[in-house]
Protein backbone atom coordinates (compact mmCIF):
# COMPACT_ATOMS: atom_id res chain seq x y z
CA UNK A 1 0.00 0.00 0.00
CA UNK A 2 0.92 3.49 -0.92
CA UNK A 3 1.17 5.90 2.03
CA UNK A 4 1.27 10.20 1.69
CA UNK A 5 1.14 11.55 5.09
CA UNK A 6 1.29 15.41 5.02
CA UNK A 7 1.65 18.03 8.17
CA UNK A 8 1.34 21.87 8.57
CA UNK A 9 3.40 22.68 12.01
CA UNK A 10 5.93 21.47 13.50
CA UNK A 11 3.81 19.60 16.28
CA UNK A 12 2.21 17.78 12.85
CA UNK A 13 5.39 16.66 11.89
CA UNK A 14 6.26 15.56 14.99
CA UNK A 15 2.79 13.54 14.85
CA UNK A 16 3.27 12.31 11.46
CA UNK A 17 6.30 10.75 12.16
CA UNK A 18 4.44 8.59 14.92
CA UNK A 19 1.96 7.86 12.32
CA UNK A 20 4.37 6.63 9.70
CA UNK A 21 5.21 3.63 12.05
CA UNK A 22 1.95 2.34 12.17
CA UNK A 23 2.32 1.55 8.81
CA UNK A 24 5.80 -0.47 8.60
CA UNK A 25 6.09 -2.65 5.28
CA UNK A 26 4.39 -0.28 3.59
CA UNK A 27 5.07 2.73 1.27
CA UNK A 28 5.20 5.61 3.28
CA UNK A 29 6.19 9.37 2.06
CA UNK A 30 6.04 11.96 4.52
CA UNK A 31 5.48 15.66 3.37
CA UNK A 32 5.01 19.25 4.99
CA UNK A 33 3.58 22.36 4.18
CA UNK A 34 5.03 24.58 6.84
CA UNK A 35 7.52 27.76 7.44
CA UNK A 36 8.07 25.92 10.77
CA UNK A 37 10.38 23.51 11.46
CA UNK A 38 9.63 20.68 9.02
CA UNK A 39 11.62 18.20 11.20
CA UNK A 40 13.09 16.60 7.92
CA UNK A 41 10.04 15.59 6.01
CA UNK A 42 9.94 16.59 2.47
CA UNK A 43 9.11 20.50 1.79
CA UNK A 44 5.84 21.03 -0.34
CA UNK A 45 6.89 24.16 -2.60
CA UNK A 46 4.09 23.95 -4.84
CA UNK A 47 0.25 25.09 -4.18
CA UNK A 48 -1.78 22.57 -1.61
CA UNK A 49 -4.01 22.26 -4.72
CA UNK A 50 -1.77 21.02 -6.93
CA UNK A 51 -0.13 18.58 -4.48
CA UNK A 52 -3.49 16.81 -3.61
CA UNK A 53 -4.54 16.29 -7.42
CA UNK A 54 -1.48 14.47 -7.94
CA UNK A 55 -1.56 12.34 -4.38
CA UNK A 56 -5.21 11.31 -5.34
CA UNK A 57 -3.26 9.80 -8.36
CA UNK A 58 -0.66 8.19 -6.46
CA UNK A 59 -2.06 6.83 -3.05
CA UNK A 60 -3.89 4.18 -1.75
CA UNK A 61 -4.27 6.43 1.08
CA UNK A 62 -3.46 10.02 2.05
CA UNK A 63 -3.39 11.10 5.77
CA UNK A 64 -3.66 14.83 6.70
CA UNK A 65 -2.09 16.20 9.69
CA UNK A 66 -4.10 19.09 10.64
CA UNK A 67 -7.44 21.16 10.82
CA UNK A 68 -9.55 18.37 9.24
CA UNK A 69 -11.21 21.27 7.14
CA UNK A 70 -7.90 21.67 5.27
CA UNK A 71 -8.60 18.08 4.17
CA UNK A 72 -12.32 18.70 3.13
CA UNK A 73 -10.88 21.80 1.07
CA UNK A 74 -7.88 20.26 -0.42
CA UNK A 75 -9.74 17.09 -1.62
CA UNK A 76 -13.33 18.00 -2.94
CA UNK A 77 -11.75 19.09 -6.48
CA UNK A 78 -11.05 15.47 -6.86
CA UNK A 79 -13.75 13.45 -5.73
CA UNK A 80 -14.96 11.33 -7.72
CA UNK A 81 -16.37 7.98 -6.87
CA UNK A 82 -16.61 5.82 -3.61
CA UNK A 83 -14.92 2.80 -5.86
CA UNK A 84 -11.87 4.78 -6.90
CA UNK A 85 -11.12 7.49 -4.96
CA UNK A 86 -8.58 6.95 -2.21
CA UNK A 87 -8.67 6.51 1.30
CA UNK A 88 -8.71 9.79 3.09
CA UNK A 89 -7.99 10.69 6.82
CA UNK A 90 -7.73 13.51 8.84
CA UNK A 91 -5.90 13.54 12.20
CA UNK A 92 -5.44 16.54 14.50
CA UNK A 93 -1.46 18.05 15.14
CA UNK A 94 -1.82 16.78 18.44
CA UNK A 95 -2.82 12.88 17.43
CA UNK A 96 -5.84 13.46 19.91
CA UNK A 97 -8.46 12.09 16.84
CA UNK A 98 -8.11 9.96 13.88
CA UNK A 99 -11.07 10.96 11.06
CA UNK A 100 -12.19 8.65 8.30
CA UNK A 101 -13.12 11.60 5.61
CA UNK A 102 -13.71 9.38 2.36
CA UNK A 103 -13.55 5.78 0.87
CA UNK A 104 -14.80 5.01 4.77
CA UNK A 105 -15.52 1.34 3.57
CA UNK A 106 -14.22 0.38 -0.32
CA UNK A 107 -11.28 2.33 -0.13
CA UNK A 108 -10.37 1.30 3.90
CA UNK A 109 -10.10 4.49 5.43
CA UNK A 110 -12.47 4.04 8.85
CA UNK A 111 -10.30 0.61 8.88
CA UNK A 112 -6.82 2.90 8.32
CA UNK A 113 -8.46 5.34 11.10
CA UNK A 114 -8.59 2.80 13.95
CA UNK A 115 -5.02 1.52 12.83
CA UNK A 116 -3.25 5.05 13.30
CA UNK A 117 -5.67 5.22 16.25
CA UNK A 118 -4.09 1.85 18.22
CA UNK A 119 -0.30 3.14 16.99
CA UNK A 120 -0.76 6.85 18.46
CA UNK A 121 -2.80 5.90 21.27
CA UNK A 122 -5.44 8.18 19.41
CA UNK A 123 -9.56 8.44 19.42
CA UNK A 124 -10.59 7.19 16.31
CA UNK A 125 -13.90 8.69 15.08
CA UNK A 126 -15.97 6.85 12.64
CA UNK A 127 -19.52 7.40 11.40
CA UNK A 128 -20.95 5.58 8.46
CA UNK A 129 -24.17 4.24 9.44
CA UNK A 130 -23.51 0.26 9.35
CA UNK A 131 -20.60 0.68 11.82
CA UNK A 132 -22.01 2.46 14.35
CA UNK A 133 -24.84 0.16 13.97
CA UNK A 134 -22.36 -2.94 14.54
CA UNK A 135 -24.08 -4.23 10.51
CA UNK A 136 -21.94 -6.12 8.20
CA UNK A 137 -20.89 -3.70 5.70
CA UNK A 138 -21.39 -5.35 2.27
CA UNK A 139 -18.71 -3.03 1.06
CA UNK A 140 -15.77 -3.85 2.97
CA UNK A 141 -17.04 -7.35 3.16
CA UNK A 142 -16.23 -7.55 -0.96
CA UNK A 143 -12.96 -5.47 -1.04
CA UNK A 144 -11.96 -7.85 2.37
CA UNK A 145 -12.71 -10.97 0.34
CA UNK A 146 -11.73 -9.78 -3.16
CA UNK A 147 -14.95 -9.77 -4.63
CA UNK A 148 -15.80 -7.46 -7.57
CA UNK A 149 -18.98 -5.24 -6.16
CA UNK A 150 -21.09 -5.71 -9.51
CA UNK A 151 -23.39 -2.18 -8.71
CA UNK A 152 -22.84 0.43 -6.41
CA UNK A 153 -26.76 1.10 -6.41
CA UNK A 154 -27.11 -2.44 -5.33
CA UNK A 155 -25.14 -1.89 -2.44
CA UNK A 156 -26.46 0.78 -1.43
CA UNK A 157 -29.67 -0.91 -1.68
CA UNK A 158 -28.49 -4.10 0.36
CA UNK A 159 -27.03 -1.40 2.80
CA UNK A 160 -30.44 0.62 3.67
CA UNK A 161 -32.14 -3.16 3.50
CA UNK A 162 -29.81 -4.03 6.59
CA UNK A 163 -29.67 -0.73 8.08
CA UNK A 164 -33.75 -1.33 8.11
CA UNK A 165 -33.78 -4.89 9.42
CA UNK A 166 -35.46 -5.97 6.22
CA UNK A 167 -34.62 -9.19 5.07
CA UNK A 168 -31.86 -9.94 2.78
CA UNK A 169 -30.93 -13.29 1.69
CA UNK A 170 -28.34 -14.96 0.40
CA UNK A 171 -26.63 -17.16 -2.50
CA UNK A 172 -23.19 -18.21 -2.15
CA UNK A 173 -21.48 -20.18 -5.25
CA UNK A 174 -18.24 -20.68 -3.21
CA UNK A 175 -16.93 -21.94 0.14
CA UNK A 176 -17.62 -20.17 3.08
CA UNK A 177 -15.76 -20.50 6.12
CA UNK A 178 -17.86 -19.15 8.67
CA UNK A 179 -21.46 -18.79 9.03
CA UNK A 180 -23.11 -15.48 7.30
CA UNK A 181 -24.48 -13.00 10.02
CA UNK A 182 -28.09 -12.53 10.72
CA UNK A 183 -28.71 -9.42 8.40
CA UNK A 184 -27.47 -11.61 5.59
CA UNK A 185 -30.11 -14.64 6.39
CA UNK A 186 -33.00 -13.65 4.96
CA UNK A 187 -35.62 -15.95 3.06
CA UNK A 188 -35.11 -17.22 -0.23
CA UNK A 189 -38.17 -15.32 -1.32
CA UNK A 190 -36.28 -11.98 0.38
CA UNK A 191 -37.43 -9.20 -2.49
CA UNK A 192 -33.53 -7.71 -1.88
CA UNK A 193 -30.29 -10.24 -1.71
CA UNK A 194 -26.84 -11.51 -2.49
CA UNK A 195 -25.15 -13.63 -4.94
CA UNK A 196 -21.48 -14.92 -4.76
CA UNK A 197 -20.19 -16.37 -7.61
CA UNK A 198 -19.26 -16.65 -11.42
CA UNK A 199 -22.80 -17.36 -12.48
CA UNK A 200 -24.52 -14.50 -14.41
CA UNK A 201 -27.42 -15.34 -12.22
CA UNK A 202 -29.72 -13.07 -10.17
CA UNK A 203 -31.30 -15.15 -7.56
CA UNK A 204 -33.79 -12.15 -5.72
CA UNK A 205 -35.93 -9.80 -6.91
CA UNK A 206 -33.00 -7.03 -6.77
CA UNK A 207 -29.53 -8.46 -6.34
CA UNK A 208 -26.21 -7.40 -5.44
CA UNK A 209 -24.10 -9.61 -7.41
CA UNK A 210 -20.02 -9.89 -5.89
CA UNK A 211 -18.06 -11.65 -8.17
CA UNK A 212 -14.92 -13.82 -6.86
CA UNK A 213 -11.87 -11.94 -7.96
CA UNK A 214 -9.94 -15.81 -8.61
CA UNK A 215 -8.11 -15.51 -12.09
CA UNK A 216 -4.47 -14.36 -12.91
CA UNK A 217 -2.93 -13.18 -15.78
CA UNK A 218 0.23 -13.75 -17.01
CA UNK A 219 0.81 -11.66 -20.12
CA UNK A 220 3.70 -12.00 -22.90
CA UNK A 221 4.51 -9.40 -25.54
CA UNK A 222 6.50 -7.94 -28.58
CA UNK A 223 8.51 -4.86 -27.74
CA UNK A 224 5.83 -1.63 -28.15
CA UNK A 225 2.98 -3.60 -28.46
CA UNK A 226 -0.26 -1.09 -27.97
CA UNK A 227 -2.48 -0.98 -25.68
CA UNK A 228 -5.51 -1.70 -27.22
CA UNK A 229 -4.01 -5.00 -28.39
CA UNK A 230 -3.26 -5.97 -25.14
CA UNK A 231 -6.84 -5.67 -23.99
CA UNK A 232 -7.98 -7.35 -27.37
CA UNK A 233 -6.48 -10.70 -26.81
CA UNK A 234 -6.84 -10.40 -22.95
CA UNK A 235 -10.84 -9.89 -23.55
CA UNK A 236 -10.52 -13.07 -26.06
CA UNK A 237 -8.62 -15.04 -23.89
CA UNK A 238 -11.16 -14.65 -20.65
CA UNK A 239 -13.94 -15.36 -23.28
CA UNK A 240 -12.44 -18.85 -23.65
CA UNK A 241 -13.10 -19.77 -20.47
CA UNK A 242 -16.27 -17.67 -19.97
CA UNK A 243 -15.32 -14.98 -17.78
CA UNK A 244 -14.87 -10.76 -18.16
CA UNK A 245 -12.24 -8.70 -16.20
CA UNK A 246 -14.55 -8.42 -13.02
CA UNK A 247 -12.59 -11.60 -12.40
CA UNK A 248 -8.92 -10.52 -12.47
CA UNK A 249 -7.08 -10.05 -9.03
CA UNK A 250 -3.87 -9.58 -10.62
CA UNK A 251 -1.62 -9.61 -13.92
CA UNK A 252 2.56 -10.56 -14.89
CA UNK A 253 5.29 -11.19 -16.94
CA UNK A 254 8.54 -11.22 -17.62
CA UNK A 255 11.35 -8.38 -16.22
CA UNK A 256 12.26 -6.91 -19.62
CA UNK A 257 8.49 -6.03 -20.15
CA UNK A 258 8.62 -3.87 -16.92
CA UNK A 259 8.90 -0.56 -19.31
CA UNK A 260 6.23 -1.50 -21.72
CA UNK A 261 3.75 1.02 -21.64
CA UNK A 262 0.85 -0.99 -23.25
CA UNK A 263 1.03 -3.43 -20.88
CA UNK A 264 1.50 -0.83 -17.95
CA UNK A 265 -1.57 1.51 -19.06
CA UNK A 266 -3.89 -1.94 -19.53
CA UNK A 267 -2.90 -2.93 -16.15
CA UNK A 268 -3.72 0.74 -15.04
CA UNK A 269 -6.63 0.88 -16.64
CA UNK A 270 -8.50 -1.85 -15.09
CA UNK A 271 -6.77 -0.98 -11.78
CA UNK A 272 -4.92 -4.13 -11.27
CA UNK A 273 -1.46 -5.03 -10.09
CA UNK A 274 1.15 -6.16 -12.41
CA UNK A 275 4.43 -8.35 -11.66
CA UNK A 276 7.24 -8.40 -13.29
CA UNK A 277 9.13 -11.66 -12.49
CA UNK A 278 12.99 -12.45 -13.60
CA UNK A 279 14.12 -15.42 -15.91
CA UNK A 280 15.31 -17.04 -12.96
CA UNK A 281 12.37 -16.91 -10.92
CA UNK A 282 9.81 -18.07 -13.75
CA UNK A 283 12.37 -20.62 -14.82
CA UNK A 284 12.54 -22.00 -11.22
CA UNK A 285 8.45 -22.90 -11.20
CA UNK A 286 8.32 -26.82 -11.76
CA UNK A 287 5.80 -28.32 -14.18
CA UNK A 288 4.43 -29.03 -17.30
CA UNK A 289 4.22 -25.93 -19.13
CA UNK A 290 4.52 -24.82 -23.25
CA UNK A 291 7.22 -24.22 -24.99
CA UNK A 292 8.68 -22.19 -27.73
CA UNK A 293 12.42 -21.69 -28.77
CA UNK A 294 11.99 -18.78 -30.33
CA UNK A 295 11.00 -17.23 -26.80
CA UNK A 296 13.44 -18.90 -25.01
CA UNK A 297 15.68 -17.55 -27.25
CA UNK A 298 15.02 -14.01 -26.25
CA UNK A 299 13.67 -14.13 -22.59
CA UNK A 300 16.01 -16.79 -21.57
CA UNK A 301 12.55 -18.34 -20.79
CA UNK A 302 10.56 -21.13 -22.67
CA UNK A 303 6.78 -19.97 -21.44
CA UNK A 304 6.31 -16.31 -20.24
CA UNK A 305 2.68 -15.98 -19.87
CA UNK A 306 1.84 -19.41 -18.39
CA UNK A 307 4.83 -19.37 -15.62
CA UNK A 308 3.93 -15.63 -15.31
CA UNK A 309 0.60 -16.27 -14.33
CA UNK A 310 1.34 -19.32 -12.28
CA UNK A 311 3.80 -17.58 -10.45
CA UNK A 312 1.84 -14.57 -9.67
CA UNK A 313 -1.65 -16.59 -8.11
CA UNK A 314 -1.55 -18.40 -5.17
CA UNK A 315 -1.56 -21.79 -5.65
CA UNK A 316 -3.33 -21.58 -8.97
CA UNK A 317 -4.08 -23.70 -11.54
CA UNK A 318 -3.86 -23.27 -15.43
CA UNK A 319 -7.37 -22.58 -16.85
CA UNK A 320 -6.12 -21.39 -19.95
CA UNK A 321 -2.81 -22.01 -21.65
CA UNK A 322 -0.75 -19.55 -24.11
CA UNK A 323 -3.73 -17.88 -26.24
CA UNK A 324 -1.91 -16.11 -28.51
CA UNK A 325 -2.68 -13.35 -31.29
CA UNK A 326 -1.24 -9.80 -32.18
CA UNK A 327 1.83 -10.08 -30.90
CA UNK A 328 0.31 -10.93 -27.64
CA UNK A 329 0.22 -14.07 -25.45
CA UNK A 330 -1.90 -14.57 -22.51
CA UNK A 331 -2.42 -17.27 -19.54
CA UNK A 332 -4.42 -17.44 -17.18
CA UNK A 333 -4.29 -19.48 -13.66
CA UNK A 334 -7.14 -19.76 -11.58
CA UNK A 335 -6.79 -19.86 -7.69
CA UNK A 336 -9.21 -21.43 -4.76
CA UNK A 337 -11.67 -19.01 -3.34
CA UNK A 338 -13.32 -18.92 -0.47
CA UNK A 339 -14.50 -15.83 1.80
CA UNK A 340 -15.31 -15.00 5.27
CA UNK A 341 -17.97 -13.00 7.00
CA UNK A 342 -15.67 -12.34 10.34
CA UNK A 343 -13.18 -10.89 7.38
CA UNK A 344 -14.90 -7.33 7.18
CA UNK A 345 -13.35 -4.01 7.80
CA UNK A 346 -15.43 -2.00 10.41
Amino acid sequence: MKVGIIAFTTSGCRTALEISKVFEGDEVELFAKSTSDELGLTHVGESMRSWTGTAFGKYDAIVFVGAIGIAVREIAPFVKSKDTDPAVISVDEKGKFSVPVLSGHIGGANALAVRIAGGIGALPVVTTATDINGKIAIDSFAVNNNLTITSLHMAKEVAARILANDPVGLVCDVECLDSPPPELSGPADSPTGVYIGTKDISPFPSTLRLVPRDLVLGIGCRRDTPQQDIEEMVSKALAEIGAGMDRVRAAASIDLKKDEKGLLGFADAHRIPITFYTSDELNALEGEFSKSNFVQSVTSVDCVCERSAVRRSADGTLVLRKFAGNGVTVAIAQEKFAVSFSKVRR
